[in-house]
């Protein structure tokens, strides 16, 4: 097969030296190259990491779109003694070359931190999802000061942080022996929600319990429980 493609790839080259003939049909595709694209939100912001993937493969695969929705939400006016609701802002970026896998242990790494501290910790994280993730809470920050009327960049905190499975594509990986085994290419999509504020002290609930706290909660369960069959 490889064979095949080469051998064609040779003839496109040289029919233009030797006759100015049309190229069409399958030496069209393999003389011209795939255009590169990014892919681009309604807001004009970069949200893909290779581009060209989804237009290349599945004209009509444009990735989740539902997460950028939320932008658009119109909420109602507040009353005067409730308390200001706070600004935030999705983002995300698709098609990551990048297993959802490794990934998720650099989304849950920097949920619930301030997005200075995010970026900050960023630096120091050798993986190659951390340049991503760094790169979409930088985005995320300018659309939320230039957007969506968020006074200081730095007041925003990372509210959501979580990965999505994305293109899977299966190839072929030849072993000794003329035998062959499976590979697959993953990517994943980032999702990312930055929300006005300070981060709360706590952000997964409950809150952890001191020592004495444990203790008081064992002996409350030790003295509502019920022995079956007693006066």
């Amino acid at each position: 097969m490889h064979k095949m493609i080469r051998r064609m790839a040779q003839l496109t080259v040289q029919t233009p030296l030797l006759a100015a003939a049309p190229v069409t049909g399958a030496a069209k595709l393999l003389a011209t190259p795939p255009a590169i694209t990014q892919n681009v939100d309604c807001c004009g912001v970069h949200t893909a990491a290779s581009g060209g993937l989804c237009t290349k493969w599945n004209k009509h695969n444009y990735g989740p779109r539902k997460w950028l929705e939320y932008n658009k939400t119109v909420h109602p006016p507040q009353e005067v003694d409730e308390e200001p609701r706070k600004a935030y802002v999705c983002h995300m970026r698709t098609n990551i070359k990048y297993s959802p896998d490794k990934m998720w242990y650099i989304a849950a790494f920097v949920r619930g931190m301030s997005v200075d501290e995010a970026l900050k910790q960023l630096n120091f994280v050798l993986k190659k999802g951390a340049t991503d993730v760094r790169e979409t809470i930088l985005e995320a920050q300018q659309m939320a000061v230039e957007r969506h009327n968020v006074e200081y960049k730095s007041n925003l905190w990372i509210a959501e942080s979580f990965v999505g499975k994305g293109r899977v594509f299966k190839g072929m990986r030849r072993h000794a022996r003329g035998r062959f085994g499976r590979v697959e290419y993953k990517h994943c999509h980032y999702f990312l929600r930055l929300e006005e504020g300070e981060p709360p002290q706590h952000y997964y609930l409950p809150e952890p319990q001191t020592p004495e706290q444990q203790l008081e909660q064992w002996l409350e369960q030790m003295r509502s429980r019920k022995i079956i069959s007693s006066l």
